[in-house]
């Protein structure tokens, strides 16, 4: 018995015995480790995806949506888990969730939260004008969000037809159709320019819309794209030809805006 525990007590002594020992103790919690790691990151888990396309703007309902399962793994941290944290939300701005997809945070928002690059480009002291074209005036859909355009008239004067640049260095907003989504919006549909959509200041947007309703004088509006290299920085809109604004206003009529003071009281004074 002795020679037994003296036998064992070499044994655990000895060090290649404990060097054994050791490595087989690392393999053994590196073989196990290893094993619940994989098993944590291949179970299964529930999360909602997309069970049609869903295009830019749209509201989530929950017939838009399904669950499957996957492995753990492939969940990243800005996936939605939960149906309830998506349906009455939007899909975003350029965004399309394809069929079978899941949902990202940055590809839903709240109603809130989902701006329109039209009026959050407009600069202060700006209002926005709606320009209606077609696909060929747009030049095949080649005036984009972001480019620089001038605005030409052609008018009907004594019998003679006159054209010439009314407006130049205008930046467009949005190109949008006539239902007004955007045209070129990251969408599988094909969407008809309708209309341009830019800021200008009051004067040249009254100008504008004179303009627009000088029917007996044939007047018609159409915009030529920049074709050349922009400094965005130096550019403002501007009327191009005097002749033109002089001819648009001898044509019509100027309001007077004074404010009316109080339109209860007989004395007030609406204008001079």
């Amino acid at each position: 018995m002795n020679n037994f525990i003296i036998g064992v007590k070499r044994f655990f002594t000895n060090k290649n015995t404990v060097t054994i020992l050791g490595v087989i103790v690392i393999i053994c919690i590196i073989y196990f480790g290893y094993n619940a790691q994989i098993k944590s990151a291949t179970s299964p888990v529930q999360i909602p995806v997309a069970s049609q396309t869903i295009q830019p703007r749209t509201l989530i309902t929950q017939s838009m949506i399904k669950t499957i399962s996957v492995p753990r793994v492939a969940v990243s941290d800005n996936v939605i888990k939960a149906s309830g944290k998506i349906v009455g939300k939007y899909a975003a701005i350029n965004t399309v969730i394809p069929a079978g997809s899941m949902f990202y945070n940055e590809t839903v928002v709240s109603a809130d939260n989902m701006p329109d690059a039209l009026f959050t480009n407009i600069k202060e002291g700006e209002v926005p004008y709606n320009f209606p074209v077609t696909t060929a005036t747009t030049y095949g859909n080649a005036i984009v969000p972001d480019s620089y355009i001038d605005i030409y008239m052609k008018a009907v004067d004594n019998g003679e037809v006159m054209v010439g640049k009314l407006l130049e260095n205008v930046r467009v907003l949005a190109v949008k159709d006539g239902s007004g989504n955007n045209v070129f919006e990251n969408s599988s549909t094909n969407r008809t320019p309708a209309y341009l959509y830019f800021g200008v200041t009051d004067d040249i947007h009254i100008l504008l819309r004179k303009a627009s309703y000088l029917s007996n004088k044939s007047v018609v509006l159409f915009p030529v794209p920049h074709g050349t290299t922009i400094d965005e920085e130096e550019l403002t809109t501007e009327v191009s030809t005097q002749y033109l604004r002089d001819f648009i206003n001898a044509n019509t009529i100027v309001i007077d805006e004074t404010p009316v003071e109080d339109v209860n009281d007989p004395n007030a004074v609406v204008g001079e």
